[in-house]
């Protein structure tokens, strides 16, 4: 990659004027700017799933309580039907229970559906990847050796 404001051979364009100090320091406020970006990207995409996740795991607690709602209701009800063996009491029991369990099923079906739309955040994964790609062809200067302690 080049910087098209950067003209060459001879050091002259727009950074010529530059020193040192000031391109790391841009360098650095705009590799910052880079990682905070794919953090809040990454945010973004969490806080998502984040929420069908939890959407998904209230309608299984929900279907949960219902279907031990229906379990005495049909036990009732089973019994009932067992003793009266004719439409009477019992029936209505079943009948109750009944739509308990359907409405358990159709609650565990809408958290299942909920669930499979997780993913994991594949825009801030496919970022990072590319970033550290640029960053490992990215060779380090060697520095001048100094001829005076540092003290």
């Amino acid at each position: 990659m080049s910087d098209p404001g950067m003209t060459g051979v001879n050091g002259t364009g727009p950074t010529a004027d530059r020193s040192l100090g000031q391109l790391v320091a841009s360098a650095t406020a705009e590799m910052s700017a880079l990682v905070h970006d794919e953090i809040a990207l990454a945010k973004a995409e969490l806080r998502q799933d984040v929420k069908r996740g939890a959407i998904g795991g209230v309608a299984f607690i929900v279907a949960g309580v219902l279907v031990l709602f229906a379990l005495p209701v049909l036990s009732f009800a089973a019994a009932y039907g067992i003793h009266n063996l004719g439409l009477g009491l019992a029936w209505s029991f079943l009948i109750v229970g009944s739509a308990y369990v359907l409405l358990g099923v159709a609650l565990a079906l809408l958290g299942v559906s909920k669930f499979k739309k997780v993913k994991p955040p594949e825009k801030s994964i496919a970022s990072a990847k590319q970033t550290a790609a640029v960053l490992q062809t990215v060779k380090p200067h060697t520095r001048p050796a100094q001829d005076k302690a540092v003290v």
